[in-house]
């Protein structure tokens, strides 16, 4: 068989439309999101939040008031129409377009309604990265540069999109911070004010965390399941299985906090810990003592 033959061949072969993709893509959809809109969207609420950072200059109020009202036009626009191929991508084909088109314009609004929220909360993100880094110049170096405030930025708008029950869309913006900043916060995880992560490396912050005010984590932290329960079919339950975490706590680097338990608050718990049971508030929970042992000869390696 030839070149040309192989290439035709194999062409063919990949075009046809197999059971599993009509599983995965219901073949009444008339598109799929858009991951370039998804981040135009993000990056409209980067605007909006902090308008003097990422428009490129400073501004006075009324061309804030301008810039941010049109920013916020754009935003609605790309956010409408991505909700709506979200419902679309889980819905049934009986499912009116008409009726999830109309859903998308509600949610969107609701979500623009709720964008001074949103900007609150992040300003205590960075007030809280501000004062637990001595290495930090200004508030603008946090803003500009700091993963843990892409992180953030993403996942309230996430969480928001998530609450109310938007399919995919909020999964996909926490990707995108996954995937820059190595911090992975699943969209149904709620962050209480003045988060702070440090680094931010290898952090995993599970689905139904609850994560109080003024909680540090350090770079490779989790928030993990311990185990997932199965119904009689063999499908997973999705119930509440990760940890949560109360006000004022500090998990150094590396720690596994696994389960459904809690973390009372004031307490910190060092590097490199496994834990899967709860802790008393203003508990000191640290890993054992190293051992000091000699190798020779290779042992050890």
């Amino acid at each position: 068989m030839g070149e040309k033959d192989i290439l035709l061949k194999n062409i063919k072969d990949l075009s046809v439309i197999t059971e599993e993709e009509r599983k995965v893509v219901p073949s009444e959809m008339v598109s799929l999101p858009s991951l370039d809109e998804l981040k135009e969207i993000v990056d409209c609420i980067k605007l909006i939040v902090f308008p003097d950072f990422f428009s490129g200059k400073r501004m006075d109020e009324d061309m804030r008031s301008y810039n941010i009202g049109v920013t916020i036009e754009k935003l609605r626009s790309l956010l409408q129409r991505q909700i709506y191929l979200g419902l679309q991508f889980c819905c049934s084909k009986d499912e009116c377009q008409d009726e999830l088109r109309r859903s998308a314009e509600s949610m969107t609004l609701q979500f623009i309604d709720r964008l001074p929220e949103i900007k609150r909360v992040l300003y205590t993100d960075v007030e809280a990265m501000y004062n637990n880094d001595p290495a930090v110049e200004n508030y603008g170096e946090i803003i500009y540069c700091y993963p843990v405030m892409n992180a953030m930025v993403h996942h309230r708008t996430a969480h928001e999109l998530f609450k109310m029950g938007i399919p995919v869309i909020p999964r996909i913006i926490s990707e995108m911070a996954h995937s820059t900043t190595g911090i992975d916060i699943h969209p149904g995880a709620q962050i209480g004010e003045y988060f702070c992560i440090d680094h931010g490396t290898g952090v995993v912050v599970g689905e139904t965390c609850i994560i109080g005010n003024h909680v540090m984590l350090y770079q490779g932290v989790t928030l993990g399941a311990k185990s997932f329960k199965a119904d009689e079919n063999g499908k997973l339950i999705n119930e509440p299985r990760h940890p949560i975490i109360e006000d004022n706590v500090t998990i150094y680097s590396n720690s596994s906090i696994l389960g459904r338990i809690t973390v009372g608050h004031d307490s910190i718990i060092g590097g490199n810990v496994w834990l899967t049971h709860d802790v008393e508030p203003h508990s000191q929970i640290l890993q054992s003592r190293a051992l000091h042992l000699s190798f020779k000869d290779g042992l050890g390696i």
